[in-house]
């Protein structure tokens, strides 16, 4: 996932994808400018860490996979680690460049990632600390990464054509070498508190958790559920499968996964005039999503209005006509009310503490069925009815 508009996508060449997200970003934080009175008072909140800022960077499904995993580590009791996202990111780059090239170039391009990145990066490669590789080269203070990935990508489509009819044996290290230009070399070994680790040592000894307890889940109706499908979004660009579940199902787990103190990775659409970032609220009004005009979207957020009523079938149309996109990832760290006794999800993102609530959202049950394309869970945190609806679909269980 990253910040996308699809119909200007659809037009801007890859030199030019950063300033776009670059600019969408900067839309979603001014596009709002009015601040209504919404009162919120928190009813359930779970361990966290800061707030982050991403940058000119489409590396938000980074930010919030990290975020989710420091706060797994609040949830074990351990020491609160800031984890390098742009580690994270930059393994990512490298494989996706080898699967691009394999794929003869149908693989999309970009920042963009998903949720489980962050899991599969850290079983393969491990992980290392902020203050060991923040990934800013060059004097850089902040990520920005458009330059970079036109280069590479003008790199990895020479090799697609392949001119000398066999790649050399280095295509790959070539690659490498763009990427550490840009964000310098990834630490081998580091010292973290007087100790010598290497970024699988530290994954295993400090952050400690487990690969394999974490699930990702998605509803999709034209897809069976409570199985495993290749989810049909460009920026899973390692042809992960997630678990299909019945869109009630997906508010029920992230429900029962705060109850218990757990966080949850959270993908969906933030493209929608009734998503604010600078109000920080996001809700489905209940109106024709297909006719708000100027006048309606300047109203949206004068104090708390109910919501429409989501069904699987207007979810679906959604995810089928490309209305809902994979466009951000964040974190859902708590349960709240405003003044009404409606209820929100907290919601951490990673674009500063730039908005009302100082980088936070509160985001309604309804607005999440409609619009979330991915949730990432501990296994622990499903409540046990859809575990055993899962169970048998597999050998290995969950």
């Amino acid at each position: 996932m990253k910040k996308r508009k699809m119909l200007l996508l659809t037009l801007l060449t890859v030199g030019s994808l950063a300033f776009a997200q670059d600019n969408l970003i900067n839309s979603l934080k001014s596009n709002q400018s009015e601040n209504p009175d919404f009162k919120f008072t928190t009813l359930k909140e779970v361990g966290r860490t800061s707030v982050k800022d991403q940058g000119s960077s489409g590396t938000c499904w980074s930010y919030s996979g990290n975020s989710f995993i420091e706060s797994e580590m609040i949830r074990m009791g351990k020491p609160v680690v800031d984890l390098a996202e742009i580690f994270t990111a930059r393994n990512v780059y490298r494989d996706k460049a080898k699967r691009y090239v394999l794929f003869g170039g149908a693989l999309e391009w970009g920042d963009g990632g998903e949720l489980h990145d962050v899991i599969n990066m850290y079983r393969k490669y491990g992980a290392v600390p902020q203050q060991v590789y923040s990934g800013l080269a060059l004097g850089q203070t902040r990520n920005n990464f458009g330059e970079m990935q036109a280069v590479i990508k003008s790199m990895l489509d020479t090799y697609v054509k392949n001119p000398q009819g066999k790649l050399s044996p280095n295509w790959l290290e070539n690659v490498d070498n763009v990427i550490d230009s840009y964000l310098g070399q990834a630490p081998k070994e580091f010292t973290y508190k007087g100790k010598r680790y290497t970024p699988q040592t530290f994954a295993k000894e400090v952050v400690g958790i487990n690969p394999d307890d974490y699930v990702e889940l998605t509803s999709y109706k034209d897809y069976p559920y409570y199985q495993r499908f290749v989810t049909p979004v460009p920026d899973n660009w390692s042809h992960d499968s997630m678990w299909n579940v019945p869109m009630a199902d997906l508010t029920k787990i992230i429900d029962n996964a705060v109850d218990k103190g757990y966080s949850v990775g959270w993908a969906t659409d933030v493209s929608e005039p009734y998503f604010s970032y600078k109000n920080g609220v996001a809700y489905v009004p209940d109106i024709d999503l297909n006719h708000i005009d100027a006048e309606v979207k300047a109203s949206l957020f004068k104090g708390s209005r109910p919501d429409k009523k989501i069904t699987e079938d207007m979810r679906q149309e959604a995810l089928n006509n490309l209305t809902t996109t994979d466009d951000h990832g964040m974190q859902i760290v708590g349960l709240a009310k405003d003044q009404t006794g409606k209820e929100y999800y907290m919601v951490k993102n990673s674009w500063g503490l730039t908005n009302d609530f100082q980088g936070y959202l509160y985001v309604t049950k309804p607005y999440v069925q409609y619009k979330t394309t991915g949730i990432l869970v501990h296994k622990n945190a499903i409540p046990k009815d859809i575990i055993n609806k899962m169970k048998p679909k597999t050998g290995i269980g969950i």
